[in-house]
């Protein structure tokens, strides 16, 4: 039997859940009381699984800390990980992504962060550099900040190139690199900004992205949840296309992919910039199975009417078990996953605070 490990990130500390079977799980926390967590990551390369944590005091600021014992011990370095260089005259907010990169690029990590900006590290999360060229990119000062704050919470890598990256910004759009990250180019074309005047909404950079993620089998493809809008892109990003026709709503945050079968994508829409709860106050999935052509309601096991708990960008993960489980959080506390892909649903655990972020992975 597998045993997979769920890191659920909340407004108040980080909750870890294990599992064998998927249906009963022993949580333990909060690791981090009273720290808002952001971003977790689990890095299983190495021959260890190191799962890395952008915590967040009121009190002391935002660090990162990490474990290579499933969270039986936490080790915060001594030195901030992640630190602007005082020349940039910025100061860190939080740490809104923790992405390891693929097997063709060891030891190296990035972090998303607001002020919107990306950190590598390249000894496994323990200290970090910034990416200057994208801070110092000529269009970085008019990027606009959304609602939660101006945050890079995308960092994709090309498994078949560890040179090309892939970002994206609320409120600066789509961001990619072909050589490491010595250099940035915008690549929204076809991504509506939908808060802008009518004559403006296709601009060259300023789109409000919300998430972004990538199909395991077809490298090229993309999918993407705007502030108004899901989109399908066949060319690693440098063009989009609308996929929205058979959902009940454009508005959402978060979209995850399956961890294996290509075309497979899952979304938990919102009602609208205005109206951010479930659509019909319903709490549902909704999976496309060939590219976002149509969608699957997924509500089997869930609440149904007087639902009003919205998941937020980082809140909808899969694992890499088989089946696939599908988890979510939300801003009610509750956690639900799926051990047979979205067909079927339950509540692991309950009253927790706000949910922030969900990871998971099988780890035994």
């Amino acid at each position: 039997m597998t045993e997979v490990l769920l890191a659920v990130g909340t407004e108040k500390g980080l909750f870890l859940g294990r599992s064998r079977d998927r249906l009963t799980w022993e949580f333990s926390g909060p690791h981090f009381p009273m720290n808002a967590i952001y971003s977790v990551s689990i890095d299983r390369r190495d021959g260890r699984t190191r799962v890395l944590a952008g915590a967040d005091s009121s009190h002391w600021g935002p660090s990162i800390w990490r474990s290579d014992d499933l969270g039986a011990n936490w080790y915060e370095p001594p030195r901030p990980a992640i630190r602007f260089p005082e020349s940039t005259g910025a100061s860190l907010t939080r740490v809104w992504q923790l992405q390891p990169a693929g097997a063709e690029a060891p030891g190296v990590v990035y972090a998303g962060t607001e002020p919107a900006a990306l950190f590598r590290s390249t000894d496994g999360g323990e200290t970090f550099a910034l990416v200057e060229p994208l801070w110092n990119h000529p269009q970085r000062p008019q990027w606009g900040a959304g609602y939660g704050g101006q945050g890079l919470h995308t960092v994709l890598t090309d498994p078949r190139d560890p040179q090309r990256l892939l970002v994206a910004v609320s409120s600066g759009g789509v961001y990619r690199s072909k050589d490491g990250g010595d250099s940035w180019q915008p690549s929204n074309t076809g991504l509506r900004a939908e808060f802008l005047p009518e004559e403006s909404q296709y601009p060259e950079f300023g789109q409000c992205v919300h998430k972004i993620a990538p199909d395991p089998v077809h490298p090229d493809r993309l999918y993407l949840q705007n502030h108004g809008g899901v989109y399908r892109s066949d060319d690693w990003g440098a063009s989009w296309r609308s996929i929205v026709d058979g959902l009940p709503a454009e508005f959402g945050f978060a979209v995850a992919a399956h961890p294996r079968r290509a075309d497979t994508a899952y979304l938990f829409p919102l009602g609208g910039a205005d109206d951010r709860i479930p659509p019909g106050r319903r709490c549902r999935v909704f999976r496309t199975t060939d590219a976002g052509t149509s969608w699957q309601q997924l509500a089997h096991g869930l609440p149904g009417e007087d639902h009003y708990g919205i998941v937020l960008r980082d809140a909808l993960r899969t694992d890499d078990a088989d089946p696939a489980g599908i988890y979510f959080g939300n801003r009610t506390g509750d956690v639900y996953g799926s051990r047979d892909e979205g067909e079927s649903w339950s509540l692991l655990v309950s009253h927790l605070p706000d949910v922030l972020c969900v990871r998971a992975a099988v780890v035994a």
